[in-house]
């Protein structure tokens, strides 16, 4: 199964049994709220929203909204509504916790907290599903918003947290491009080295379930034309299903670019972590926190 658009991962959620039960950090958010309740209404989510009640009802009334009073779990300030949402995870009481009006340290410090918290062993990474017009499905970039500077191991899990998200969404073998500026090793751009490397681990069998190319250059990854003309072949070249930066800022500019400027729609939540996490900044729109939502039911548990 491969998603050609977000209408089609859309479908596939609404097919599930029941909606995935999503704790809402900090609630008080209108962005966040108009989401989730397309969400509920959709038949994608049940929402628990946790924060300020009377705050949370305010924008229920700009909204014109309601929800069931059960639905709302008043708490004192931000650090107490993330704490409750971690512990609503392990209570089996929600199935993945969605960001709020919180800043995103502030909820991180309670998922990755040693004793309480929902750490795996593996590394967190930043999943996100992109809708580009002129690409023929939904393509991966990671990591561009939780690993600053990977080393070499954890680009490894990188690959492997967006490999399993997409497994557990019915992919088959994923196809990984490992982006660099080059096409050949160059010792003086440790991406090309590191990708060089993360190819020769997916042919040993470290990676496994997919296919890893690189070093290879956006446009090569993006353009059968731009291959052949450079002679460059391989299985990945103008059908990519994951997109792996160098570096945070790379993705950043990358993930911002296809969306400002390139007309894309983007989702995208932490992966690595006990359940998804939606961390959508706080200049999102109401469209992408819904689709974050879409896809963090999809991929949960």
């Amino acid at each position: 199964m491969v998603f050609k658009n977000f209408g089609e991962l859309i479908k596939k959620v609404q097919k599930s049994d029941s909606p995935k039960r999503v704790a809402v950090v900090a609630a008080h958010d209108e962005h966040t709220l108009q989401a989730v309740f397309k969400a509920k209404k959709d038949n994608i989510v049940e929402p628990l929203l946790i924060g300020n009640k009377t705050k949370i009802k305010e924008v229920f009334s700009y909204l014109n909204e309601n929800l069931d009073e059960d639905a709302i779990i008043n708490v004192e300030d931000d650090t107490a509504a993330a704490k409750k949402a971690v512990e609503l995870i392990h209570e089996n009481k929600a199935d993945f916790i969605m960001k709020g009006k919180i800043q995103t340290a502030d909820l991180l410090r309670e998922v990755v907290n040693k004793e309480k918290g929902l750490r795996t062993g593996r590394i967190m990474s930043h999943f996100v599903f992109d809708e580009i017009p002129n690409y023929h499905k939904l393509i991966v970039t990671t990591d561009g918003g939780m690993v600053m500077y990977p080393t070499l191991e954890e680009k490894k899990q990188i690959i492997e947290n967006a490999v399993d998200t997409l497994i557990a969404l019915g992919y088959e073998n994923p196809k990984v491009a490992v982006l660099a500026a080059v096409e050949k090793v160059n010792p003086k751009m440790p991406e090309s080295v590191d990708a060089a490397l993360l190819k020769e681990m997916n042919k040993n069998g470290e990676i496994k379930n997919c296919i890893v190319e690189g070093p290879i250059s956006y446009d090569l990854t993006m353009s059968k034309e731009s291959a052949e003309i450079k002679g460059y072949s391989s299985p990945v070249v103008g059908d990519a299903d994951v997109l792996v930066v160098p570096n945070i800022t790379a993705g950043n500019i990358l993930g911002k670019a296809l969306v400002y400027s390139a007309g894309a729609k983007m989702a995208g939540f932490i992966v690595g972590a006990q359940v998804p996490i939606v961390l959508t900044s706080r200049g999102s729109t109401a469209e992408e926190k819904y689709l974050s939502l879409v896809l963090s039911a999809a991929a949960a548990k």
